[in-house]
């Protein structure tokens, strides 16, 4: 795969990390629950994902399912989480913290942010959540995030991709904006041509419903979207 595009997979298990490595995916999103959104893996996955898949792993950090409003205890168990994911040879940090008027939580993700370093640390979907998004752009970028996974809004990036571009042209160098959701072989050139992202996150959810159960199917996509970005070059 080119090096000028990333292809992002969420997994929430070893077998399927696996096949998204062989299908050539170039990182790892990596998380429990994934029906629910993604939760923080725990220690033994995080281990034994790390020991046997090569590629960069980015570890979830969310305490629970449900909004991103967060109480100081579960604050407290996200810190705890960014310190398990680096001592277990995490490569990244995955999370996303809201106030209860739906705004990026600053000041918290800030400090979660310069816990994780040197790790780079993504803001997730929760952004998609805020009702002004140029505004909430801005103060991701204020919290330190190296990039920024985002559908714009919409139930899947193809629905967004003006939004998306906007997002990115707005972010410059500043940070990575990187659309997700419901991205497949069949759409991704349209999303590459129309976007100018870099990078590309996807999970397949609605296409196979228990990747666990279908690995073959599941390497099969991811490998397909990557030959599609391949053709982007």
């Amino acid at each position: 795969m080119s090096r000028d595009y990333i292809l992002e997979i969420s997994t929430d298990s070893l077998d399927v990390a696996l096949a998204a490595e062989r299908g050539g995916a170039q990182r790892i999103e990596l998380c429990s629950n994934a029906q629910e959104g993604g939760t923080t893996p725990d220690a033994d996955l995080l281990r034994i994902t790390r020991e046997r898949v090569r590629l960069p792993i980015f570890s979830m950090i969310r305490p629970r399912a449900g909004n991103f409003v967060y109480s100081d205890a579960e604050f407290t168990a996200m810190q705890r989480a960014i310190d398990a994911a680096k001592q277990l040879r995490m490569d990244g940090i995955v999370l996303g913290l809201l106030t209860t008027h739906r705004q990026v939580d600053v000041a918290r993700t800030s400090q979660l942010v310069e816990r994780a370093k040197p790790l780079p640390v993504t803001f997730h979907r929760a952004f998609d959540e805020c009702p002004d998004l140029c505004r909430s752009l801005e103060d991701v970028i204020k919290t330190g995030a190296a990039r920024l996974l985002t559908s714009g809004a919409k139930n899947t990036a193809p629905e967004a991709l003006d939004v998306l571009s906007n997002l990115v042209r707005v972010a410059g160098d500043r940070i990575a904006v990187m659309p997700g959701s419901g991205l497949r072989a069949r759409n991704i050139r349209e999303a590459v041509e129309k976007t100018n992202a870099r990078e590309y996150h996807a999970g397949f959810s609605t296409v196979i419903t228990s990747p666990a159960q279908n690995l073959d199917a599941f390497e099969e996509e991811v490998r397909k979207v990557v030959l599609a970005l391949r053709s982007c070059n």
